[in-house]
């Protein structure tokens, strides 16, 4: 983590070079597209004006925010964005997991709430787009520029004059934290926040004194210059290393099997493991987490791996294989079924974002998960036995009996229809608790979206996260499957 607050009297200059960071962005953000004119050049040369046209270039349209005196100058030149749009949530919690929603179909997302009332109590949803590897920018309005160091007592605080206790909440669950109380070192701090967020796909606190945001200052009097983030690459010996005997021991597999985890989606390679899964005919599993990452009309696609309660048919395939590379896994409590999985370690290739580990044998570091996964396919001769096995074990599952007039309505009823209605065009959020269990059966058509909070399963979430996904992407229909007791968390 790194914390940097700027000092009253702090003289520091601006920085408006191109910033650069190792990042692989997103497909949703494009990061040397010039930013949105506010009058024309330099029309609006202050703080809250480049912060708008960051939003706008990093790929926000939508901004959830929850108004208060602290922040109210800030929202002012939010508004005055053309391309922005202020998106007003009941709640701070709301308003972050609107954010948090967002961030899932977009690539990054962003909110804006008040001082201490409104930024602890956005704090969990904040730390659960901190567990998902989301990046988003989370903004608060702060005190006077005038009121640090005083040893004031403010209204909206505990009652103390320690104006860092929200700051301290944020640090440890985010990546970056920006206190900006002067304007010399503003548009340093933003940009950085901003950039560190994109570049460690995690959230960042951007705290903004709120007599601020309208004064103008040299340092914004032109158009930010479009942010250049160079993406991250993978040391090649360790690559063509890493891929050499990762080839060399699935080749001499018998029933090799894939199986697709969470961090496909930080690691953005999902692609590249589809891929990967072409060209070798293994058969195809994904963890309960990573639902959603990998497409399920795949001719391979044989389910969900989640131990004693996988998809049918799927733990005996994974389990009884000879090997099984993992692309991105997690294994906590949850997705191990209790630390149940009936894996072995000498079976194992294991793929993170940057890291791969064979066995028991060798790891190889400063390896990209995408390149990897791209790299192995053209080494893997095609074995499509543990597919074949698969298909020879099947059987089908039998439709739910049809209902009588006034029978009370059955579960696997209502997810019957439920699964006649996705499509391309839908998503589905999946809240937690029984809606977890009960949408993981959902079979997804090619296209439909899907998501749902596994390692951080805070109720509620999936209420301010349907905002969020159906803001970021109107086009499709959102089907958000909510407990009764989920949904009153956030009311």
């Amino acid at each position: 983590m790194d914390t940097r607050i700027g000092s009253l009297d702090a003289a520091k200059p601006a920085c408006n070079d191109v910033v650069s960071c190792n990042h692989t962005t997103s497909a949703a953000i494009q990061p040397c597209v010039p930013a949105t004119v506010i009058n024309g050049a330099g029309g609006d040369s202050t703080l809250g004006g480049h912060l708008a046209r960051r939003l706008v270039e990093i790929g926000v349209t939508d901004v959830f925010s929850v108004p208060g005196d602290f922040n109210l100058t800030l929202l002012d030149h939010l508004i005055a964005e053309p391309a922005l749009n202020l998106v007003g949530c009941c709640n701070e919690l709301n308003a972050g997991y609107a954010a948090d929603g967002y961030a899932r179909a977009r690539g990054v997302g962003a909110c804006v709430v008040t001082f201490t009332v409104g930024g602890l109590s956005v704090l969990n949803a904040i730390a659960g787009a901190y567990s998902e590897n989301l990046p988003l920018i989370c903004i608060v309005g702060g005190p006077n520029s005038n009121d640090y160091g005083t040893s004031r007592i403010l209204h909206h605080t505990i009652g103390l004059p320690d104006f860092s206790q929200e700051l301290r909440c944020f640090q440890t669950i985010t990546c970056f934290q920006a206190v900006v109380n002067n304007l010399e070192d503003a548009h340093e701090l933003i940009d950085t926040a901003i950039s560190t967020a994109l570049k460690e796909s995690k959230p960042v606190y951007i705290s903004i004194s709120c007599n601020l945001p309208g004064i103008p200052h040299p340092t914004f009097s032109r158009d930010p210059v479009p942010f250049s983030l160079s993406p991250r690459l993978s040391n090649k010996m360790g690559l063509e290393a890493a891929v050499e005997a990762a080839a060399e021991f699935l080749n001499k597999a018998v029933k090799p099997v894939l199986v697709g985890g969470p961090k496909l989606r930080v690691a953005t390679a999902s692609d590249a493991f589809v891929e990967l899964a072409d060209a070798c005919g293994y058969a195809l599993a994904v963890m309960p987490s990573a639902k959603g990452q990998v497409p399920e009309h795949h001719p391979h696609f044989i389910g969900t791996y989640w131990g004693a309660v996988s998809t049918a048919f799927c733990a005996e395939i994974v389990e009884s294989a000879d090997a099984y590379l993992f692309a991105g896994p997690i294994f906590n409590d949850y997705s191990s079924v209790g630390y149940s999985l009936l894996l072995k370690k000498e079976k194992a290739i294991i793929v993170q974002p940057d890291r791969v580990v064979i066995a028991n044998g060798p790891a190889f570091g400063c390896v990209l998960m995408k390149d990897f996964l791209k790299a192995l396919a053209k080494r893997l001769k095609h074995n499509n036995t543990a597919y074949e096995n698969y298909h020879r074990i099947f059987v089908p599952e039998g439709h739910p009996l049809k209902a009588t007039p006034r029978e009370p309505l059955r579960v696997n009823v209502l997810f019957q229809h439920i699964q006649k209605m996705l499509s391309g065009e839908t998503a589905v959020i999946a809240e937690t608790g029984d809606s977890w269990f009960n949408c993981q059966k959902l079979k997804l058509p090619k296209g439909c979206g899907y998501e749902f909070q596994m390692q951080y399963g805070s109720i509620g979430w999936s209420v301010g996260a349907t905002l969020g996904y159906a803001q970021a992407v109107p086009e499709k229909r959102v089907i958000a499957c909510i407990g009764d007791g989920s949904f009153q968390v956030c009311f």
